[in-house]
């Protein structure tokens, strides 16, 4: 399991890519309709010092094309284009694009080698790291997939500064998330370094994506297949994907995964495992990076629906995961049905004074 490189701008990634064990061949650069015009000829142009033949394809950004007929069509540019296993896929772009190319990538020819050159900060703290690849299928999220390692994950953060306030915002919500589940630390230094992280000092960005993304490298590497202390990287998903079907995709994950991971804080306390202080101060870290720790007025009874038919189930039960403290969470099979009604409650009533 490899850790991401990170730099401001993309000038070592040629050296990265040969010390990576990349000579010659193909390279084929994913990416949408967003970040093809921004940052595509740059990347190209990096990636030519390397590969004797770099092709692109773009695709239309949003989560609603992250399906099945985009990679067949990505597929099909690359049997057109007579990429070999020795060949490579380049996602350039936030999770969506990362886990498409990743499992064109996975399945071409039983599978090729794929870099990650992760554009947001959702993407570069989380969904590039791992090796889980995805389309939605069917109306569910990440139903059809394969683990697929890249071969170098390129974190660049000067590409942060053309991201949308909101996208940032999102990628705090899995940044947030891992340190409530893994790093106390990573926790109160977030809390201590806003004003540096807002403003994208670089310094910062830097110490905050490898604190994060050392949690992620660090659980993958003991359970790469998630069978066991992966599923803590869930936090937060269970109920907030059910918000984010239900929303139809119209907040973004991040955001979901902060309100997801309010909802499990309040099951948390309910069962004793956390007191009211840890709650409200993890759920004011959050509004301190602006994000919503609610959704008023969804229905709770179609969330719970949601909820229940989300994908990480096991033997007819939802594997859900709790906070256990401020840098600590434990996987839990036996959250009853009154207990997450309990927890979307908290999160879809009506805001009071406290909110």
């Amino acid at each position: 399991m490899i850790a991401p490189y990170i730099s401001d701008s993309f000038e070592m990634l040629p050296l990265k890519l040969t010390e990576s064990g990349f000579s010659r061949g193909k390279v084929m650069l994913v990416g949408d309709t967003n970040t093809m015009p921004i940052y595509g000829n740059e990347a190209g142009g990096y990636l030519s010092r390397v590969f004797d033949g770099v092709f692109c394809h773009e695709f239309k950004a949003g989560e609603e094309h992250k399906n099945l007929r985009s990679v067949e069509e990505l597929l099909l540019e690359l049997l057109d284009r007579r990429f070999e296993r020795g060949d490579c896929v380049a996602a350039l772009g936030g999770g969506v694009t990362g886990d498409m190319a990743g499992f064109a990538a996975a399945v071409y020819l039983r599978g090729i080698r794929v870099i990650q050159l992760p554009t947001t900060l959702l993407a570069q703290i989380d969904s590039s790291i791992g090796g889980k690849t995805a389309v939605d299928f069917n109306g569910y999220k990440n139903m059809v997939g394969a683990f697929h390692m890249p071969e170098l994950v390129y974190a660049n953060t000067s590409v942060l500064k053309t991201l949308p306030k909101e996208q940032f915002a999102a990628g705090m919500g899995e940044v947030i998330k891992s340190a409530v589940l893994g790093d106390r630390e990573l926790f109160y230094w977030l809390a201590g370094h806003r004003g540096d992280v807002m403003n994208l000092l670089p310094d910062a960005l830097t110490d905050m994506i490898s604190q994060t993304a050392a949690i992620k490298t660090g659980i993958v590497t003991r359970d790469p297949k998630e069978q066991g202390e992966r599923a803590l990287l869930n936090l937060g998903h269970t109920i907030g994907h059910a918000i984010e079907k239900y929303m139809n995709f119209e907040m973004l994950h991040g955001e979901c995964v902060a309100v997801g991971t309010s909802a499990a804080l309040r099951i948390s306390r309910m069962r004793g495992m956390i007191d009211e202080a840890v709650e409200n101060e993890v759920n004011a870290l959050f509004r301190d990076y602006g994000l919503q720790t609610k959704v008023p007025g969804l229905p709770e009874d179609k969330i719970l629906e949601f909820t229940k038919s989300d994908k990480k189930m096991k033997g007819g039960k939802i594997r859900f995961i709790l906070p256990a403290g401020i840098g600590s969470a434990v996987v839990s099979d036996d959250v009853t049905e009154e207990e997450l009604l309990c927890g979307i409650r908290a999160v879809t009533a009506q805001k009071t004074g406290n909110d």
